[in-house]
């Protein structure tokens, strides 16, 4: 994939945590409900359908009690592979004429790429935007801290006894 690095975020980390486990954290809800946000907040609800058309949404709570929705749409799902969700479509790709959902002011299409490696998984996300004004609030956000901590809560979750 060539990615345009005005456009895009991109994190890559080798984790040696077994693929088909990374896989289950990320299209399991009640997997993912246990390590998708950065800890203090939290993800109280998931609901996946697994598909191309099929649902990604989630709801995060705040320390003080906010909630941020999120819904989206799966575009491509490669099992143990590749998984892809935007938040520019609704689930049955119905546009998403409405302002962004996500708890932010952008879109952007999310592509979580696995692979083997010598030490257990090759892990990348990137995240697509639209303008780099989009990818630049994203990135001023804390992408790549949250992104990394909620890689590294899912890796503890999956080594964890």
């Amino acid at each position: 994939m060539v990615t345009k690095p005005d456009l895009d975020l991109v994190l890559e980390r080798d984790v040696a945590v077994e693929r088909s486990k990374i896989w289950a954290g990320w299209t399991q809800p009640e997997l993912l409900k246990q390590w998708f946000t950065p800890v203090p907040f939290r993800t109280v609800e998931a609901e996946i359908d697994l598909r191309p058309g099929g649902i990604f949404r989630t709801l995060f709570l705040s320390p003080e009690g906010d909630t941020f929705p999120n819904l989206g749409c799966y575009l491509d799902v490669v099992p143990e592979t590749r998984l892809v969700w935007t938040n520019a479509l609704l689930p049955g790709f119905r546009p998403n004429g409405a302002a962004p959902v996500s708890g932010s002011d952008f879109r952007f299409t999310a592509i979580i790429s696995l692979a083997d490696s010598a030490t257990g998984t090759l892990f990348n996300a990137t995240v697509m935007h639209e303008t780099v004004a989009s990818r630049e609030l994203h990135e001023q956000m804390g992408f790549y801290d949250g992104w990394g901590i909620a890689l590294d809560q899912l890796v503890a979750l999956i080594t964890s006894p």
